[in-house]
């Protein structure tokens, strides 16, 4: 389980998160909503440990992110696997090599090991046989689901996705979406997701949070959510205008 209390962040000026309090439980989809800049991706990487709150703090199964040592926190993140918007693909290495990443850094496994390994979690991602490809030769969508395979390489207990639908057609997103789930049941892991996309929240998520101005003002399930009457969660649902649009007087 992850708790998440009173934390706060800013950027120079800007306030980004305004004490956010919010538990993670093991084995759910939680997905995180929002406007651009309310602070969803930065609160990914706090959890992560990448950046650090400027108030409160972040457990991870009874641990203090923010307390422990080096090596410590090493072993924390090898329980968590982060896709990355972009996929954040290697160009220059090959699928097999993008994928055994986390295993050259974190193991000491063989190299017949660690393609064991790949080819398990490229078949878990619907892939098979692409060890040799590079990111180049695929789709987006592709590069999203060897993304994927990374991230679930090191048997993570928590998966972290960022945007994962941001970029693809309707039906590869849904192919995404498919994959959350099932990579959620096979391999009983938790997972956290971004995104603006409300057909992927209302597929994927058992439990939906909404963050504005650096708040969180809503959770609840898929049917809470459309039923809400939270104006500014409605208008976000719905994706309405906050107002009306003043037309600029003519010059004549």
């Amino acid at each position: 389980m992850i708790e998440i209390r009173d934390v706060e962040k800013s950027f120079e000026n800007k306030v980004v998160l305004r004490g956010v309090d919010l538990d993670v439980y093991d084995g759910e989809k939680l997905v995180i909503i929002g406007r651009s800049g309310c602070g969803k991706s930065v609160l990914l990487k706090l959890i992560m440990n990448l950046l650090h709150p400027d108030k409160g703090y972040i457990l991870v199964n009874d641990i203090a992110i923010k307390k422990v040592g080096q090596v410590d926190l090493f072993n924390l993140r090898k329980q968590f696997g982060f896709l990355f918007q972009n996929a954040a693909l290697f160009d220059s290495m090959t699928v097999a090599e993008n994928i055994c990443l986390p295993l050259v850094e974190h193991t000491k496994l063989s190299k017949s090991q660690m393609m064991d390994k790949v080819a398990e979690k490229l078949e878990l991602v619907g892939l098979p046989g692409i060890e040799n490809l590079k990111p180049a030769e695929l789709s987006g969508g592709m590069r999203k689901r060897v993304g994927l395979a990374r991230a679930i390489v090191m048997d993570p207990n928590y998966i972290l996705y960022d945007e994962p639908t941001t970029g693809l057609d309707p039906i590869m997103a849904a192919n995404i979406d498919k994959l959350i789930i099932e990579l959620s049941d096979k391999l009983n892991i938790t997972s956290i997701v971004v995104t603006h996309d409300m057909q992927s929240v209302s597929k994927v998520a058992d439990r939906v949070v909404m963050l504005h101005n650096g708040r969180m003002i809503f959770s609840g399930n898929v049917s809470e959510l459309k039923s809400t009457d939270n104006e500014v969660v409605r208008q976000f649902v719905n994706g309405e205008a906050e107002g009306p649009i003043q037309p600029k007087p003519h010059k004549y």
